[in-house]
């Protein structure tokens, strides 16, 4: 199986160092599988989540935006089925007590074996957690002599349920037996369904129309691990689309395309992404399929597209009492109306930190720009221009003779357009190599000449090429290349 664990791991010590992401409390040795977002990283993360909601609210003529709370009340997560059906397989080694996700434990092994082998033991893994065959789980582990990476043994215990959701009191006082427990959310879908009818009513939305959140969802993890992949708390841009019953294959479809649309204008090439169709679909589904990218860990899912069917609304509106229908006044194929009925939904998902990772796996490139007699290189993030945290970096030539000042006064014309960075220590050139390791598109130096002509260097991140531009065509060079 393909695995660049090298790239990677240079991935995660460039984010800390240049400001992307930090382990949480790191102070404190950190806290398993948590991860803060620096000043770099924040930037990034708000450009992917603001192009993201721009393109899938402002852009369409259908599709509205809410923002619910975390908590919600408990029946919720009854009614979803998260109560009785959100677990995970899992399995511990009895000798070094780690616990480990069965999938993981499997696909880790796999990804030791030659491609097809390895495949062939995915293949039989994704059918056996189909038919929820927890023997056979074992059976399969036991027979490829599947070890602990700690112990490195395979004496195993059975494989059992483990549920993800993290619980907690509401309110100063505990109750008894659970009265008060409350659930963090494990995904952000049901706070669209539970307010279906208030978005329907006041935005007098028509079938079909979609509803767009982003928001924090959390999941207690049995293994989380490769970095900001799999956290225990996480951040989810998703947005469920209500369809008349009966055309759900087509919207799924659609929603399919029109997803991989937006992944391509990332200007990621196709050739780095597939659709994978699940095996086991998940209680509420009557179609699914992921939008996989290739990272340096293997192909690993960034978007899920799922065929709800009416089963949200439908169980919402049995646990609460509260009529979840929708009045359709068009008329069908029989000249009919369609009258009232519970909408199916097709929902797309996708992992606002898993994109941020798959940005950086694409972005990150090492270069090796000397020659024998003199050696260079430079590390360099290839962001689009519209997402890399800082737009434009303003470097004055020296600290005197004026310069620092003209930088400013570019600085002040620019920063309200877009993200600046100024900075007047050290040469020019270490300038330009920090420049290229946040990913900056455009760099400006002011010199000498800028005094005497009013124009200034502009170098570009990806192939370094310098020419000279008017000093007041900056803003307007660089704005239109961020759109």
């Amino acid at each position: 199986m393909a695995n660049d664990s090298n790239k990677f791991q240079a991935i995660i010590s460039h984010c800390k160092e240049y400001g992307f992401i930090f382990p949480s409390s790191e102070i404190y040795d950190g806290l398993s599988a948590v991860y803060d977002y620096g000043q770099n990283g924040s930037e990034l993360k708000k450009n992917v989540r603001d192009y993201w909601w721009k393109w899938m609210t402002q852009l369409q003529d259908n599709i509205v935006g809410i923002d619910a709370a975390i908590f919600m009340h408990p029946t919720t997560w009854k009614a979803s089925g998260h109560v009785d059906n959100f677990s995970d397989p899992m399995i511990d080694n009895k000798d070094s007590k780690k616990r480990y996700r069965v999938d993981h434990l499997i696909e880790g092994f796999a990804e030791t074996l030659p491609e097809a082998e390895g495949a062939e033991l995915i293949a039989s893994m994704e059918k056996l957690l189909a038919a929820e065959d927890f023997a056979g789980l074992k059976q399969l582990i036991e027979s490829r002599k599947i070890k602990c990476a700690i112990s490195g043994t395979v004496n195993w215990t059975d494989v059992r349920q483990f549920n993800l959701m993290f619980s907690t009191e509401f309110g100063s006082v505990s109750g008894e037996e659970g009265d008060n427990m409350v659930y963090l959310r494990p995904e952000t879908a049901q706070g669209i369904f539970v307010n279906f009818l208030n978005v329907q009513k006041s935005g007098r939305m028509k079938i079909p129309f979609g509803i767009a959140q982003i928001g924090k969802a959390f999941r207690n993890e049995i293994v989380a691990r490769q970095f900001i992949f799999r956290m225990r708390e996480f951040e989810q841009m998703e947005m469920q689309f209500f369809i008349r019953p009966g055309t759900q294959k087509e919207w799924y479809e659609f929603w399919k395309t029109e997803r991989m649309k937006w992944h391509l204008s990332l200007g990621i090439p196709e050739s780095r992404y597939r659709f994978h169709d699940h095996v086991k679909l998940a209680h509420y589904a009557d179609a699914a399929c992921d939008i996989e990218y290739d990272f340096p860990i293997g192909f690993k899912e960034v978007e899920g597209i799922h065929s709800r069917t009416d089963f949200d609304l439908k169980n919402h509106q049995e646990f609460s009492r509260k009529k979840m229908q929708y009045f359709d006044p068009e008329v069908g194929p029989d000249g009919k109306p369609y009258g009232n009925y519970i909408p199916y939904v097709i929902e797309t998902s996708i992992g606002l930190d898993r994109t941020v990772m798959m940005l950086l796996s694409e972005a990150y490139e090492e270069q090796d720009l000397g020659t024998p007699d003199k050696p260079d290189s430079r590390v360099v993030l290839r962001f689009p221009a519209k997402l890399a945290p800082v737009k434009l970096g303003i470097l004055p030539l020296t600290k005197k003779d004026g310069l620092p000042e003209i930088a400013q006064e570019l600085m002040a014309e620019c920063r309200s357009v877009f993200k600046c960075f100024y900075e007047e220590k050290d040469t020019i050139g270490k300038r330009y190599r920090r420049m290229d390791a946040i990913g900056t598109p455009f760099c400006i130096t002011i010199d000498h000449q800028t005094k005497e002509d009013g124009t200034v260097t502009i170098r570009y991140r990806d192939t370094m090429e310098q020419e000279r531009i008017p000093l007041k065509a900056v803003k307007d060079l660089v704005d239109k290349a961020i759109q």
